[in-house]
């Protein structure tokens, strides 16, 4: 798992000097060798959103609520991805998409989930 990790590490790194689309290639190379860990999957749904790629943005963003279907703020985080891709695609099915994700995560919250 380090190496996973050290590669994670260095995508955060190209992230925060904005080399996004060397960071979405590092954090490809980390699903390429665990698609389970879900911090790749979170930081993609991000990236993605931030390069225009909102289909690929709310997949990643959907893969981290089936590895985390009992964490609120996964839900909450594919809401927030779903209103960007909204906002840039102007596409209405994402509206009802990110209603119901944030219904999820407060169903989750309040514990009856």
């Amino acid at each position: 798992m380090a190496v996973i990790d050290e590669l994670y590490d260095e995508a955060d790194k190209l992230k925060d000097e904005g080399k996004l689309d060397e960071a979405i290639a590092k954090l490809q190379e980390v699903l390429g060798q665990d698609d389970a860990y879900s911090l790749a999957h979170s930081a993609l749904g991000v990236l993605f959103g931030k390069v225009g790629k909102h289909e690929e943005a709310v997949q990643h963003a959907q893969r981290v609520c089936e590895l985390e279907p009992n964490d609120p703020f996964s839900f909450t985080a594919l809401s927030v991805i779903l209103q960007r891709a909204f906002a840039g695609t102007n596409n209405s099915q994402f509206v009802q998409l990110a209603e119901d994700a944030m219904a999820r995560s407060q169903t989750l919250q309040s514990g009856a989930g």
